[in-house]
């Protein structure tokens, strides 16, 4: 199991876009075979996602997915910061 955190900060005045933008992507990502989560929060201007993917070749994929790229190249306006990409271990 391969565990990411993404964190996207969303500049203040495009909060609503932005956040469209991420349940078009979470919506088709939970479409995807080798997903098991594909979780988003939001606290004010920041989302978070969640993922669990099966296994590498899976969130491979999933990273050459065409509503991947779309939400990268759209999204760039959008965002206050580059986006964050953690890939973690649980440790407890």
């Amino acid at each position: 199991m391969i565990s990411i955190t993404a964190i996207i900060k969303s500049k203040k005045e495009n909060t609503q876009q932005l956040h469209s933008l991420l349940n078009d992507l979470v919506t088709e990502t939970r479409k995807e075979a080798a997903c098991v989560r594909y979780d988003l929060h939001h606290a004010e201007n920041v989302f978070i996602i969640w993922e669990e993917w099966k296994d590498q070749t899976g969130l491979d994929l999933h990273n050459n997915q065409s509503h991947l790229q779309d939400f990268i190249t759209k999204s760039e306006t959008f965002i206050a910061a580059p986006i964050q990409v953690y890939k973690t271990a649980q440790v407890l």
